[in-house]
């Protein structure tokens, strides 16, 4: 339980790096920022994303679960609210885009190593 939250974490993490390097909009410092920010995302997807997965329920229903990437970007502006000037994102529709490419980056890296960890 405790290797697969901290595979999961480093993989994030190096997501986090690929988006970074994918936009301008995106910064990151080091592999120490994206392990924290990997780390405070974690915890906000915890107990932030589902409060607010429930508050916009009927329009992620109308929107077929588009509006889950909405979520994800909100959750990936308050992380950078949270850290200090290591981790910036430009504006919201970096975010958005940003959050597409992490669920993308994160569906194929889990993809991979998922099999190997279990």
């Amino acid at each position: 339980m405790l290797l697969r939250w901290a595979v999961s974490i480093v993989l994030n993490a190096v997501a986090l790096i690929v988006a970074a390097q994918l936009f301008d909009g995106f910064h990151l410092a080091g592999f120490g920022t994206a392990l924290l920010a990997s780390i405070i995302l974690g915890i906000l997807n915890t107990i932030v994303k589902p409060i607010l997965v429930v508050l916009t329920m009927p329009i992620t229903f109308l929107t077929l679960g588009l509006f889950l990437f909405v979520i994800n970007a909100i959750t990936l502006m308050i992380t950078q609210a949270v850290m200090d000037e290591s981790f910036m994102i430009s504006g919201f529709g970096t975010a958005f885009i940003a959050a597409v490419i992490l669920a993308i980056l994160n569906l194929i890296l889990n993809k991979l190593v998922r099999d190997r960890i279990t």
